[in-house]
Parts: C-alpha cells; sequence; structure tokens
C-alpha cells in the first residue's frame, strides 16, 4: 500500500519544519548526487535556510569552483 498524499503548504510548527526541512535536504543532496553518478552529468545545489544558513553541493571541482565564487559574491554585496 501506497503512501497518501500531502497538501504541500507551509508548516505552521517550527520544529517540525525544521525537521521537514533537515530531512528533504538530505534527501535532495543525495538525489542530486545520484544523478551525477548515474547521467554523468555536472549537478550544482544550492539551499539557503529560512536563517539564511547557506548548503551547496556540486559533483566536480568545476562547479565547485562556480558555487565559491558565487557564495564569495553573495556575502561581498
Amino acid at each position: 500500500m501506497g503512501r497518501g498524499k500531502i497538501v504541500i503548504r507551509r508548516i505552521d510548527n517550527s520544529t517540525s519544519r525544521q525537521v521537514t526541512f533537515s530531512k528533504r535536504r538530505n534527501g535532495i543532496f543525495k538525489k542530486a548526487k545520484e544523478l551525477g553518478i548515474l547521467c554523468d552529468a555536472e549537478v550544482g545545489l544550492v539551499i539557503f535556510s529560512s536563517t539564511g544558513r547557506l548548503y551547496e553541493y556540486a559533483s566536480s571541482r568545476s562547479m565547485d569552483s562556480i558555487a565559491s565564487a558565487t557564495n564569495h559574491q553573495e556575502y561581498s554585496c
């Protein structure tokens, strides 16, 4: 039996919202890594949390340098 559908809307409880963010962030990082490996693609992923914290993933050195440059520009503005 499959899972039921959920309504996509903002989670009101801040603790539940943070737990969901953490779990889904880890899931999307895993998917990005799998996509890069399986399809031999260069993948870059940047996520900002609601508190402004930056999370990033890059599948190769070239993408990593792009993410670093973007990160540097973001904080220098």
